[in-house]
């Protein structure tokens, strides 16, 4: 309990300390007029104000990610706390907030836009396809796992066909109209759900007593799987998520200033995070390994989440706790569709504001997703934690770059990026989805593809610093080297 108690409040200083080291290195200019104003369309660029950006932000980034992932990250033991407060203050965050504030700087771009910029333009072509692949995926398993949690609490008759039908009627309202007509009204009575879920859990946990594990580095994981690269894959969202620089250009574009960013961007990853520490402890506490794993095998992990709430909670409470957990996959499946679609219409160069123009883009995006729902959760799990790490590790080297060209300290991204670098590729070259090498060779492999990658960064940093001592790296998305 006491390595619980003590993470949560690691993270509470480390938004009020770390975040503001990161601000400060940014450089926020709250006279700067930002692309909410500047290029106000009534769709994707409309004004909201802070409270309900950081709503939004949080239900958008918190999916079933992390409660799911930290659900089967429990498995590791312990080590799992370590990795969401570490990766969450030092990775994570960092990552949501200089993508969504380089975003802002640069007229609410996505992800392929600004990697093309910092990083090349073949990079934004390799970054496009990632980010369709990463949020058709997402979409897809954030509609069978609320639809699994759903067909729990319904009448036998309302099957799960139904289910899910009526999630893909939402995500395709959600994704065609304005921001503010369905996302923006809906998402505060979904907050307070989550809030309820959240609280209510956790605060179980501790008038409980739960047996909380203490910190203990020891891999508990009852199959032998090793810690690394695994668990941190298993544990993306709540510790480091490339989805999130798919879903922060969203708000980048309704954010009124520069100065609510740390609260919106670098804020709700913290606390996504102890959403994450909330779900691993009760993982850890209620079940031992092997029956954690077995229900896992069998039932999913939506099965823990249900157990867990109705035990904490009740009858009546864990219902509203399991609706809360619901409301956060179908929260970002909506805006992992919208963030496709924008960035499709980004790379054609297609203006939004005619509806015919968002539903010509968006209706193959659902016909894709809708053929991947038969596709096994487990194997659509490991691809998209494989391509969510995946982005991370590009958008958190596009943060390096843009810092670096800045002459501003530029390791508080590298350092991350070279990590996740050294973590992608040995799963990739490891796995049986990816080359299915030795683990010594596929360390071995990945140790020379990080090294390159990080010479090749300080390489492209030197020669454009020595190219252009006053390069521009704000609203100017022509640029490449």
């Amino acid at each position: 309990m006491v390595t619980f108690l003590l993470s949560i409040v690691i993270l509470v200083i480390g938004y009020f300390t770390y975040g503001k080291v990161v601000e400060k290195i940014f450089g926020v200019k709250e006279e700067r007029s930002t692309p909410a104003y500047s290029m106000s369309d009534g769709v994707d660029y409309v004004p909201m104000n802070t409270k309900k950006n950081s709503m939004i932000q949080l239900l958008n980034i918190a999916g079933v990610g992390p409660i799911f992932g930290p659900i089967m990250g429990a498995l590791y033991g312990p080590v799992a706390f370590l990795w969401i407060v570490l990766g969450a203050i030092f990775a994570g965050a960092v990552h949501d907030y200089l993508t969504g504030m380089i975003s802002i700087r640069n007229r609410g771009a996505h992800l392929p836009e600004l990697a093309g910029k910092f990083l090349g333009k073949f990079m934004k072509h390799v970054v496009n396809a990632f980010s369709i692949l990463l949020l058709v995926l997402v979409g897809t398993v954030f509609v069978t796992a609320p639809a699994a949690l759903i067909a729990d609490l319904t009448p036998a008759w309302i099957t799960l066909g139904v289910i899910i039908a009526a999630i893909f009627i939402y995500y395709i309202v959600a994704t065609l109209l304005p921001i503010d007509k369905i996302i923006g009204r809906l998402y505060p009575f979904f907050g307070l759900l989550l809030l309820i879920s959240a609280i209510g859990v956790g605060g179980g946990l501790v008038i409980t007593g739960a047996d909380i594990p203490e910190i203990n580095l020891t891999n508990m994981h009852p199959a032998g799987t090793a810690i690394f690269p695994l668990l941190f894959l298993t544990i993306s969202c709540g510790a480091l998520s490339g989805f999130h620089a798919t879903q922060s250009p969203i708000i980048s574009r309704t954010t009124q200033n520069e100065k609510q960013g740390r609260k919106i961007f670098y804020g709700m990853m913290i606390l996504e995070a102890i959403i994450a520490m909330i779900w691993a402890a009760a993982g850890m506490s209620l079940f031992d390994s092997a029956e954690l794993q077995n229900i896992l095998n069998t039932a999913g992990p939506a099965a823990v989440v249900s157990e867990v709430s109705i035990l904490m909670l009740g009858s009546f409470g864990g219902t509203l706790a399991i609706l809360g957990v619901i409301v956060l996959p179908i929260t970002s499946g909506d805006t992992a569709f919208r963030s496709a679609r924008m960035i499709i219409a980004d790379y054609i160069k297609v203006g939004q504001k005619k509806i015919s123009a968002r539903l010509w883009i968006a209706v193959p995006l659902f016909v894709i997703s809708i053929a991947l729902t038969q596709i096994d959760f487990n194997l659509l799990w490991r691809y998209f934690s494989w391509a969510n790490q995946s982005t991370a590790m590009i958008a958190l080297w596009v943060g390096a770059m843009y810092l670096g060209l800045q002459k501003k300290n530029h390791w508080i991204s590298t350092v991350p990026a070279i990590f996740m670098t050294m973590v992608t590729f040995t799963y990739i070259l490891s796995a049986p989805i990816g080359f299915g090498l030795s683990m010594q060779a596929a360390y071995i492999g990945a140790t020379v593809i990080t090294i390159v990658s990080t010479l090749t960064f300080f390489y492209s940093l030197r020669k454009r610093l020595g190219l252009d001592q006053n390069i521009q790296v704000d609203d100017d998305l022509g640029y490449t080297a």
